[in-house]
């Protein structure tokens, strides 16, 4: 009876391997699927962290910008410059050494004159 069975081949199933290959194929697929979801779902977790980071760091920049501002106003405060100029020698200006509106120093006319005397350049002719 041995004889015998060795004659019997077994048959390969096509059928069976087309649906094993496509199954293989489909978990794949759906293995990568949720690779690929988890990681979307970590780098979107990472870019929040990041974006609570800057927004903090915006609100430190804002809160020392506003400081800056308040210590530009402080220092150049008129009462502060005064004191200042006084320190390095300097004096309010005298009555006397302030020219009046109506009084225009000789080079403002003189620059007015010539830029009124000008030509017309030669492209808007």
């Amino acid at each position: 009876m041995s004889g015998f069975n060795r004659r019997v081949y077994l048959e390969r199933d096509i059928a069976a391997l087309w649906r094993l290959a496509m199954l293989l194929l489909c978990g794949l697929a759906l293995a990568a699927g949720f690779v690929f979801a988890a990681r979307q779902r970590f780098v979107a977790v990472q870019v929040g962290y990041q974006i609570e980071d800057l927004r903090r760091e915006q609100q430190a920049l804002l809160e020392q910008r506003r400081r800056l501002e308040l210590t530009r106003e402080q220092i150049s405060s008129p009462a502060r410059l005064e004191v200042a100029a006084r320190r390095i020698g300097m004096q309010s200006a005298r009555v006397n050494q302030i020219a009046g509106r109506s009084e225009v120093p000789a080079t403002t006319a003189a620059t007015q004159a010539t830029m009124t005397a000008r030509p017309a350049p030669a492209s808007a002719r």
